[in-house]
């Protein structure tokens, strides 16, 4: 008995008898046995984390966008505010020229109103001319000194005439008291009578005014008392 069970060690499996493979001694394998996660690396999982180059890449860009978005709005500020300089600028040399142009237009129409108020003033006293020249053109030799004298005398009331229709006033103060508004004094005229102090004694040349304004002074002598 005791042979028996000691041969048994030895025995080898009958002819015909294979060995059945159930999978567990594939696990034994050294390539099966590598880190299982290392297939996780490359999945396609969309929910897998993203590396860290990846992440810092769009941080980077996120960033750029942001700086970019401020240097433009800058931009746009500098850019409107020049247009609206070049506008007011724009502005400011038109009103200038204008101006300029109205200066001159104003000048010139002044120029003109005080030339054709004189060419007004001439033409008043043409009449006055005319008549001076026939006198001067007399025939001495079939005129009498009453006659030359008459149409003087004729001419002078057309001239005060003439002056009067545009509203020149004569200034002849004789026998009036001095004024130094309408007044020249040329010389005092010494006097007993205490009445005549500062009493035109003469009159050497007439004034005038013409509408309120004084044209000319009247030249005068004045008395003066003590």
């Amino acid at each position: 008995m005791t042979d028996a069970v000691s041969n048994t060690v030895g025995l080898e499996p009958p002819e015909g008898d294979e060995l059945v493979d159930d999978g567990v001694a594939g696990l034994t394998d050294d390539a099966d046995l590598q880190d299982p996660l290392k297939g996780l690396e490359q999945s396609d999982d969309p929910l897998a984390p993203a590396d860290a180059g990846s992440l810092d890449g769009a941080l980077a860009g996120g960033g750029d966008g942001a700086g970019g978005s401020g240097e433009d709005d800058g931009g746009h500020e500098a850019l409107a505010e020049q247009e609206k300089f070049d506008e007011l600028n724009d502005r400011h040399l038109r009103l200038a020229a204008e101006f300029n142009n109205y200066r001159r237009r104003t000048e010139q129409q002044r120029l003109e109103a005080w030339t054709r108020a004189q060419a007004d003033l001439v033409e008043k006293f043409l009449d006055v001319l005319d008549d001076l020249h026939r006198v001067a053109d007399l025939d001495l030799s079939n005129a009498t000194v009453e006659g030359i004298m008459e149409g003087i005398d004729l001419v002078e009331k057309k001239f005060v005439r003439t002056v009067s229709d545009m509203g020149m006033e004569m200034i002849d103060p004789a026998g009036d008291g001095f004024d130094p508004e309408l007044m020249e004094a040329m010389m005092r005229v010494p006097t007993e009578n205490e009445e005549e102090d500062d009493i035109v004694a003469q009159v050497f040349q007439k004034g005038y005014t013409l509408k309120g304004i004084l044209v000319r002074p009247a030249r005068v002598s004045v008395h003066k008392h003590g």
